[in-house]
């Protein structure tokens, strides 16, 4: 029978069948540099790259600067423990270890290999990674029976100038300290008072215990039992690790260290805790039960005799899960930052104070789905993060960054923390390096911008978001009633204070009736029908409020299909003077980021029109700060193969020759001959090939497929589709945008408000 996990609900085979499939394994190298030319090639590895080996023998420092040094960890084990299997041989641990290099990348984007030592021997295992060490930035220990962990770790760091961090000690125990920090806020316990047992004596628990000291824990007030019992002064047989955490007691039993204890912390064995155990400690006690997969004691015993208990467990089925990923890839991130000799007490402490301070936040979107469309709130069932927080990116590596450079282990200083803080976040989103340009700039004069649809949940989401970030001041359309629903809904007040408008205010009502009157009155429009259109039309009230200076910009849309949001504003808001009307999207992937035009309007363009789009493009890419190179797709390259099909993108071509325009273009051509540097040398006569950031498409259909797979196969990142040529600063969130989306959106918006004038061409 196919054994099964009893948390995540998958067999054995389908875990095999995850590892197998495709290439075999979880990693693979690539190249961070382009390598479609000879050139390229030259400049890789012969003859170019002995300019970099000639500096690094100078200075072996400018490593970092010529080499992935800085941003390279090794993932290493013997396998004598792995994951609560024991020791299974180093073989046997590779999955495990890859597995913590993808963790690295994915949370981090800090790049990863992973070193199996097939010795148990302590000083053999310390001489490999010695001799290797000059290789990495940084060295995670991980599955490595203690007491070898801890005599490898040490004398690694007297050694190697670079991080070492055996996670399974010190991960756990900056996530538990951070855990025990909120704990003890929640309960309204002081640090410096509580009793505290620990229970489990292995490398994990001597961790924890040291960083409880750390953080303010007292000594005495701590009692560590192991499967024998209280480790106190004086007992026989007990090792030289375990003996510094001997207590001058004269408990016995775990039993009875329990007995009043304030905290409980388990990395030991499954049901060795007891409810009378757990009776007997004080008031609002605090119980880590994190013994895998099975805990000491399982919460809902707990919760049959304490109502008023903090749990904790290793689980990810219960609340307050103690994930090391929460901490490990945004440490090693700081340290790699600062290029750290090590990683320190102050650092450790510094990354469990960020942790458990950001769990006292309000939570993203991402952490709500991540929790099944609940909104957890900081209290008693919610101390430690989630693993899905975007934030942690660029909370815990500020933090540890800063913590090295002021205890002086850092060899790199960051000046400007604020700009670190954006890189970070850049480095798992690199659209957002383009979206805080933009918010730079709007926080710097500040907005009034409408969000029409103020009921949507996203849609009310990402105003509130616009608020808290200093872009300006969002304004909703809708019910009042409802949307106070729909805060209370979403875990906030309901009276939570932000500005809400609709059609029962009359004297607004009027003023927009009379100003959209004057436009609509030739087109067979009564005034009777604007007020209906007024009252009815969130679109209609949101344009009228721009256009009468009661508000800058608007986004709407999101509850209905993009076609149909660009029909009503086109009845409301006439096109800026001389163009045209079209959807582009920002596309950003492997550092570039690309414009293509039109994704959303119109089906089959004129050649006038295409001109007339690129234009407007070219104007767009100024404003964001691009060199614009704009290249006339096509399935044809220059001609071939002829069809009629592109007969509209070649007329549009020579219409563009003729008016002698600013800015370099050319086509028609594929889109990997317009992307593409090695096609440099087969059309050597264009300044577009290999080179274009903007692309005209030749139907609305191939622009609308190609953006939407780039988004979902090809892994980038989307901004928009942008509203261009509209008459008012006016955005569009397509049918079900995510919060995120809607907030960028209402950012262009704001900032096209700011340096379009919408009067001029």
């Amino acid at each position: 029978m196919t054994k099964k996990s009893k948390i995540d609900h998958y067999t054995d085979k389908e875990a095999l069948d995850f590892h197998i499939k495709g290439k075999s394994g979880k990693i693979e190298v690539i190249s961070s540099k382009s390598l479609t030319t000879k050139r390229d090639l030259s400049l890789a590895y012969s003859p170019g790259v002995a300019a970099p080996v000639k500096e690094i023998a100078k200075n072996p420092d400018a490593a970092y600067d010529y080499t992935s040094k800085g941003n390279l960890v090794a993932v290493i084990s013997n396998g004598s423990a792995i994951l609560g299997l024991g020791n299974l041989g180093s073989l046997a641990s590779k999955p495990v270890m890859e597995g913590k290099a993808v963790l690295f990348k994915r949370f981090a984007d800090i790049d990863s290999i992973d070193i199996e030592i097939n010795n148990s021997d302590v000083d053999e295992i310390i001489s490999t990674i010695k001799n290797i060490g000059d290789t990495f930035g940084g060295i995670n220990l991980e599955d490595i029976a203690a007491p070898s962990c801890f005599i490898i770790e040490q004398k690694l760091k007297e050694v190697l100038d670079i991080p070492i961090f055996h996670d399974d000690q010190h991960g756990t125990a900056i996530i538990t300290t951070a855990a025990l920090i909120n704990a003890l806020d929640v309960s309204n316990k002081k640090i410096d008072k509580v009793k505290i047992v620990v229970n489990g004596a292995g490398a994990s628990a001597q961790a924890c215990t040291n960083l409880f000291k750390s953080s303010g824990v007292k000594s005495e007030n701590i009692i560590m039992c192991d499967s024998k019992g209280v480790i106190y002064k004086g007992r026989d047989n007990i090792d030289q690790f375990k003996s510094a955490f001997a207590s001058n007691t004269k408990l016995r039993t775990l039993q009875e260290a329990m007995k009043n204890a304030d905290v409980f912390l388990g990395l030991s064995a499954k049901d060795v805790v007891s409810k009378e155990m757990v009776k007997s400690m004080a008031r609002n006690p605090i119980i880590f039960a994190c013994a895998n997969p099975d805990p000491e004691i399982k919460p809902e015993i707990i919760n049959e005799v304490r109502s008023d208990a903090i749990i904790a467990t290793g689980r990810s089925d219960y609340p307050n899960q103690v994930n090391n990923l929460i901490g490990f890839p945004y440490i090693f991130r700081g340290a790699l930052d600062v290029r750290a000799k090590e990683i320190n007490e102050d650092m450790k402490v510094a990354a469990a104070k960020a942790i458990a301070l950001l769990a006292r936040e309000d939570v993203p979107d991402e952490v709500v789905s991540a929790y099944g469309g609940d909104r957890p709130k900081y209290g008693k069932d919610y101390i430690i993060p989630s693993t899905f927080d975007p934030r942690l990116i660029n909370v815990i590596p500020v933090a540890v960054a800063k913590a090295a450079m002021k205890s002086g282990v850092a060899k790199k200083t960051i000046t400007d923390l604020d700009l670190y803080k954006d890189q970070l976040t850049n480095r798992l989103d690199p659209s957002m390096s383009l979206m805080q340009g933009i918010n730079a700039k709007v926080r710097k004069n500040p907005k009034r911008v409408i969000f029409a649809e103020g009921e949507d949940e996203n849609m009310l989401k990402a105003a509130i978001e616009f608020g808290k970030n200093k872009l300006g001041t969002p304004v909703l359309i809708g019910t009042e009633k409802r949307i106070r629903e729909q805060l209370k809904k979403i875990g906030l007040d309901e009276n939570h204070k932000i500005e809400i408008v609709n059609s029962t205010d009359k004297e607004k009502r009027e003023k927009y009736v009379k100003h959209l009157y004057k436009k609509l009155q030739r087109e067979g429009q009564l005034e009777r029908d604007v007020d209906r259109l007024v009252r009815n039309d969130r679109i209609a009230w949101g344009s009228s409020m721009i256009a009468c200076k009661d508000a800058d910009a608007m986004v709407t849309g999101n509850i209905r299909h993009y076609a149909a949001s660009i029909e009503k504003l086109k009845k409301v808001v006439d096109s800026r003077p001389g163009e045209e009307i079209f959807g582009m999207t920002m596309i950003n992937s492997k550092g570039k980021t690309i414009l293509v035009a039109d994704t959303n309007v119109q089906d089959f363009p004129s050649s006038q029109r295409l001109v007339n789009v690129s234009k407007s493009c070219v104007r767009v890419a100024r404003l964001f700060g691009f060199d614009p190179k704009v290249a006339f797709l096509s399935h044809s390259t220059f001609g071939k193969p002829v069809s009629k099909n592109t007969k509209h993108v070649r007329d549009a071509i020579e219409i563009l020759k003729k008016e002698k325009v600013d800015f370099d273009f050319d086509g028609e051509m594929q889109p990997d001959v317009a992307l593409n540097p090695i096609y440099q040398e087969i059309y050597p006569f264009s300044k577009i090939v290999g080179k274009a950031n903007i692309l005209i498409m030749p139907a609305l259909h191939s622009a609308a497929i190609s953006t939407k797979l780039m988004k979902v196969y090809g892994g980038a990142k989307l901004i928009g589709p942008l509203l261009i040529g509209l008459g008012l600063p006016i955005e569009v969130a397509p049918l079900r945008s995510s919060t995120s989306d809607i907030l960028n959106l209402a950012s262009v918006a704001a900032y096209s408000s700011d340096v379009i004038d919408y009067k001029k061409n």
